[in-house]
């Protein structure tokens, strides 16, 4: 099957430049290619997309920091009957 987690220090400027992108290849309607480093996964969505958005805050009594947090989420659902259909496309 595959997955792909990623996770990097990044500018707000780079995140939204990253973010731009994604709604350009959305848009295209042809294959998304996600990257991260040295890291990128190249999918096809197809429609329809459940767009997933989360915002949360984790602070306890006594912390001087509080975690806040926001996750994007798009899922949707492809034709697969065998394994090699169902992998994502991962390369390094």
């Amino acid at each position: 099957m595959g997955d792909l987690e990623t996770e990097a220090e990044r500018s707000r400027a780079e995140i939204a430049d990253s973010l731009r992108e994604l709604a350009d290849q959305l848009d295209d309607d042809g294959d998304v290619t996600l990257e991260l480093g040295e890291t990128r996964v190249r999918l096809n969505p197809t429609d329809p997309i459940t767009f997933k958005l989360e915002g949360e805050s984790d602070w306890s009594g006594g912390d001087t920091e509080a975690k806040q947090s926001i996750e994007f989420e798009l899922v949707w659902w492809r034709a697969a009957t065998t394994a090699e259909e169902a992998s994502l496309d991962v390369r390094e």
